[in-house]
């Protein structure tokens, strides 16, 4: 079985918005491993959602099949429109 690793005192990482209400004893239990890992609570949330997902056999089997299902284009799927070409930037100070 897989072991969850904390690296201590690296919770910098990009986010996106998730609501969810936790029981108060996970709560808790979160809120310590924060502290003894000198994380944010939301990495320590993100590391243990992401050990679960990556150790649950058949979600990963699930995953791979809908990742191969959307990687071929439907016969009937409308193309995407062109995306507009950003403006040029200029940097050159004049005088």
């Amino acid at each position: 079985m897989s072991k969850l690793k904390l690296e201590h005192g690296i919770s910098r990482i990009r986010r996106a918005k998730l609501q969810s209400s936790n029981d108060q004893t996970i709560a808790d239990d979160v809120e310590l491993l924060a502290e003894w890992s000198n994380n944010e609570t939301n990495y320590v949330v993100n590391e243990l959602l992401r050990f679960a997902l990556a150790n649950e056999e058949e979600f990963q089997k699930y995953k791979a099949s809908a990742s191969t299902n959307t990687s071929r284009p439907a016969a009937s799927a409308k193309p995407s429109p062109a995306k507009p070409e950003p403006l040029p930037t200029s940097t050159a100070i004049h005088a």
